[in-house]
């Protein structure tokens, strides 16, 4: 009987994760299952029970479950920890470790993948939600001169940024406090664009020779990606990147082998502009 994986999250029919690590298993010769599991809200626990009941190795977590995931786990790895939220998990007899592959997968995507590396760059990530915290230990440990942290809300980003002050040169701030600041490295790590909605960020942060990073996927050109690209930003990228990088840590850490990901980075790739 192959062995079984599942992604869960609610709504969970956009999802391409059971493409991905179809096409993962097909290239690496991995003898797998991989399906799609729309989560009940305030049920966590009890689907993710049932799928090991019925033989699950290890799963996907997408929103809304990723804290519902970190809270249900056994072992939680330090990425997991510092993001207080967990992407991915693997069953191990009574025991269930999570991990957090959203930062690495996405850090991945820029430096491997783009070609631009973020030493010495002053990086600006909007946002400090769950995608946020997961990207911080990664994007740290690339060296940037200064990363920065805006929200809406200025104190969270602030808590945020103290957090994780021994890794790196880190700061939290207001959308307000931009005005006059420019960056390397801009990544819209807010829900804005799943709405359809523009960050209140000042479109003077661009940098020339910036790279505006969306960290949704799928959605063509959000109006992140717009406003960057009307203020001369000729580097854009989504969170295709990303998403298939973190599937393919997860894949590794599930089966020992690492697939390779440019073809199916290429294959949902969309157009941008």
């Amino acid at each position: 009987m192959s062995d079984q994986y599942a992604v869960i999250g609610n709504p969970i029919g956009h999802t391409k994760s059971p493409l991905i690590h179809r096409l993962f298993a097909e290239a690496t010769g991995q003898d797998l299952v991989y399906a799609a599991i729309e989560g009940r809200p305030g049920r966590f626990a009890d689907d993710v029970e049932a799928f090991r009941a019925a033989g699950g190795r290890g799963m996907n977590v997408t929103a809304p479950f990723k804290l519902d995931a970190f809270a249900f786990a056994t072992d939680r790895s330090p990425r997991a920890r510092l993001a207080g939220a967990a992407n991915a998990l693997k069953f191990d007899g009574e025991r269930v470790l999570a991990e957090n592959f959203d930062g690495v997968g996405l850090t991945r995507d820029v430096v491997r993948n783009l070609g631009i590396g973020l030493r010495g760059r002053r990086v600006l990530l909007l946002g400090a939600g769950g995608a946020a915290r997961g990207a911080l230990l990664p994007f740290l440990e690339q060296g940037p001169a200064e990363l920065v942290v805006a929200n809406r809300a200025p104190e969270k980003a602030a808590a945020l940024a103290d957090e994780v002050r021994t890794h790196g040169p880190v700061r939290g701030c207001g959308y307000a406090d931009l005005d006059g600041q420019r960056f390397d490295l801009v990544f819209n790590a807010t829900s804005a664009s799943l709405r359809g909605e523009l960050p209140p960020v000042p479109a003077t942060v661009f940098a020339p020779g910036a790279l505006a990073y969306e960290l949704a996927y799928g959605k063509g050109q959000t109006p992140f990606l717009r406003l960057a690209q009307q203020n001369g930003v000729q580097r854009l990228a989504d969170g295709v990147g990303m998403l298939v990088e973190q599937a393919a840590e997860a894949f590794d850490w599930w089966r020992g082998v690492r697939p390779e990901t440019a073809a199916v980075i290429g294959q949902l790739t969309v157009a941008l502009r």
